[in-house]
């Protein structure tokens, strides 16, 4: 996908692993998952000047299901992914808003230490939340 992610870190889920489940994206969320790592992920590491690690990407609707995530999920469109860095989520959302690069959402999760990030082609609402 980009010259530091690729399809499988968006797709791999050891929740689905151990239920024995498939997480395979369809056409559609494989180009939204390009999209999010050509259009934001990469540049924001390139910017970073270290590694993203990928906690989630995208899930089926069962995964997301099973995983407690809400119904109408980004992740599920091939949207969305939980990143970290080893700087912590303060500092990759400190880069990201110095940055200026298109996002829809980026939403810290302070106790589990991620910031979620997602990216619409066409319309994004640069939206920060805290939880």
């Amino acid at each position: 996908m980009t010259k530091n992610f690729n399809l499988e870190e968006f797709t791999f889920s050891e929740t689905a692993v151990e239920q024995g489940m498939e997480n395979i994206p369809g056409v559609a969320e494989q180009d939204n998952l390009r999209k999010l790592a050509v259009c934001l992920l990469q540049l924001l590491r390139d910017r970073l000047g270290g590694p993203i690690a990928i906690l989630s990407g995208y899930r089926s609707k069962d995964l997301n299901v099973l995983v407690g995530g809400v119904p109408n999920s980004q992740h599920c469109r091939g949207e969305a992914a939980d990143c970290y860095c080893a700087e912590g989520s303060d500092h990759l959302l400190s880069v990201l808003k110095e940055s200026g690069l298109p996002f829809d959402q980026a939403i810290i999760y302070r106790k589990r230490k991620f910031l979620h990030l997602s990216y619409r082609e066409g319309y994004n609402r640069w939206q920060i939340l805290y939880k």
